[in-house]
């Protein structure tokens, strides 16, 4: 019985020690590689939301300036049919 208790202690204590294998500089790098890593998709995703702003932005700017083009020959014509 006391070989059998102590072979299900070493069971357990290396199954403990299996479990907790990873050292903290093993972890600091690793949590370090993930910021990098994340910090690496938000600047993407900021890189592309700028992207469509400004193409956004600039359908907008040729919008209005079509509008204002529209406008001055309205006035041109209104003008023209008053006299």
């Amino acid at each position: 019985m006391k070989k059998v208790t102590f072979v299900l202690a070493a069971a357990g204590l290396m199954s403990l020690a299996a479990c907790n294998g990873e050292k903290p500089a093993e972890n600091a790098v690793e949590n370090a590689v993930e910021n990098v890593e994340d910090a690496a998709a938000n600047l993407d995703a900021a890189a592309e939301n700028v992207t469509e702003n400004v193409a956004a932005d600039a359908a907008n700017v040729a919008d209005n300036a079509a509008n204002v083009v529209e406008n001055a020959a309205n006035v041109v014509e209104n003008a023209t049919n008053a006299q």
